[in-house]
């Protein structure tokens, strides 16, 4: 195949995962069909791949990737992560993921409101990283790009805080109610969100302060970054090229200097699933963050905490 035209093949992949073209030539078909990117097989995978995105969401903006999130492998039954080798991300991803079960009794309670983390996490050290996975399901996510050792730290330090969940070799009785509360839930668009981890890298802009955030609002999903890609760069990766998702634009507002000029900032997006009738809000509001002297102070003072 001519050179520049697998280069085209694989150049929406690219963006939307962070993946090389030398890894993804391997994939192309004889077909000369670019190359999209696979959904989860099943539901628990989908699930589980929501439920950590969202955790880490909170992360905020600590480095240039969203969520630290380098690279993204997605498999239909594996997601492959690739984290950048920053202690500050890595102690968040171990502290927001961390399950962890109050002793709060008051049987009239929601179960999700006892647990902090996610329900049923655990995680065990793999040739080159870090998997992590549900007692008795097949849903995984492999975590690379750093020393195991620093993540078997990170969590032996929380051990002493919230107990060893994340090692223990079975779910808690809490833990499978609030997962079942959760599963419960009508509507809930965890395919989506599933749908848009595999696509982080799309959701980041040329500055060196990205954030990322995804959050449920009323019957569908708020979808935010700070210093996101040009609107129409999104827009085109999310609905109909290659690795899009089908959805449609239903309203824009948008003040991205690629488009026309203007004085404001901050663009919004409306996307609609077609499939499933869900909306998906998107914000970006250009707060131009740089990594000045207070913000290096700030990952200093986060590092000398977290390690």
């Amino acid at each position: 195949m001519n050179p520049a035209a697998a280069l085209h093949l694989t150049a929406d992949r690219r963006r939307s995962t962070g993946e090389s073209h030398q890894a993804l030539h391997l994939l192309l078909s004889s077909s000369g069909r670019a190359l999209s990117i696979p959904v989860a097989r099943h539901a628990e995978q989908a699930r589980l791949e929501a439920v950590v995105f969202q955790r880490v969401c909170a992360m905020g903006g600590l480095s240039s990737h969203p969520l630290g999130i380098v690279r993204v492998r997605p498999q239909e039954d594996l997601l492959t992560l690739q984290l950048i080798d920053e202690p500050v991300v890595l102690g968040h991803w171990v502290e927001f993921l961390y399950p962890r079960v109050s002793d709060v009794q008051d049987a009239g309670e929601d179960p999700r409101d006892r647990v902090g983390g996610v329900p049923g996490l655990r995680s065990a050290r793999v040739p080159g990283g870090v998997r992590l996975y549900r007692p008795g399901m097949k849903a995984a996510i492999l975590l690379r790009g750093f020393s195991p050792d620093r993540w078997e730290r990170f969590a032996t330090k929380r051990e002493g805080v919230y107990g060893s969940l994340l090692r223990r070799p079975d779910w808690t009785p809490v833990e499978e109610a609030a997962y079942a509360a959760q599963t419960a839930r009508p509507r809930d668009p965890f395919w989506l969100m599933s749908s848009l981890l595999r696509r982080i890298r799309a959701t980041a802009g040329a500055g060196p302060v990205n954030s990322t955030d995804v959050w449920t609002s009323g019957r569908g999903l708020r979808l935010e970054t700070t210093d996101g890609p040009p609107c129409s760069d999104l827009v085109r990766l999310l609905t109909q090229g290659p690795c899009g998702l089908g959805w449609e634009v239903t309203a824009k507002t948008c003040t991205c200097r690629c488009d026309h000029p203007h004085t404001s900032t901050g663009c919004s997006v409306d996307f609609l699933d077609p499939a499933t009738g869900q909306p998906v809000w998107y914000s970006n509001l250009k707060w131009n963050r740089t990594l000045d002297d207070n913000r290096v102070e700030t990952l200093a003072r986060l590092r000398s905490v977290l390690t």
